[in-house]
């Protein structure tokens, strides 16, 4: 120990809030969707760009995903929300985080919000 760990922050889209951060190596990230207006699996799509952007920001990516928790507005499509998640998270299981899908309020419009622990793997 002993070392000095910066903590690193992705810069948020409103004032107060980061995207993510870091520290030693663990990395946080949350996304919701950039357009309201669109559906969820569309919401959830947008989650996870913006979820890559922000792991990248902070040196790591979804390979090195070791939690995820998603909040749904609406707990019944979650097998929706599964067919996009699996798409994204992909078929290996090595990558694959312990995830949890909790149904919520969430502001208006917001179908989906995702937030996710990285390792920070030293390459």
């Amino acid at each position: 120990m002993g070392e000095d760990w910066p903590i690193l922050r992705s810069k948020g889209v409103a004032e107060g809030r980061s995207s993510g951060s870091a520290f030693s190596s663990l990395a946080f990230a949350v996304a919701t969707s950039d357009d309201k207006r669109v559906g969820l699996e569309e919401q959830a799509k947008r989650c996870f760009r913006k979820i890559d952007g922000v792991l990248a920001d902070l040196g790591t990516d979804r390979r090195y995903l070791l939690s995820a928790t998603v909040f749904l507005s609406d707990l019944r499509q979650k097998a929706r929300f599964d067919d996009v998640w699996n798409a994204w998270v992909g078929a290996t299981p090595q990558h694959w985080p312990q995830r949890m899908c909790i149904g919520a309020t969430l502001s208006e419009g917001t179908l989906v919000e995702i937030s996710v622990v990285a390792a920070k793997v030293k390459r």
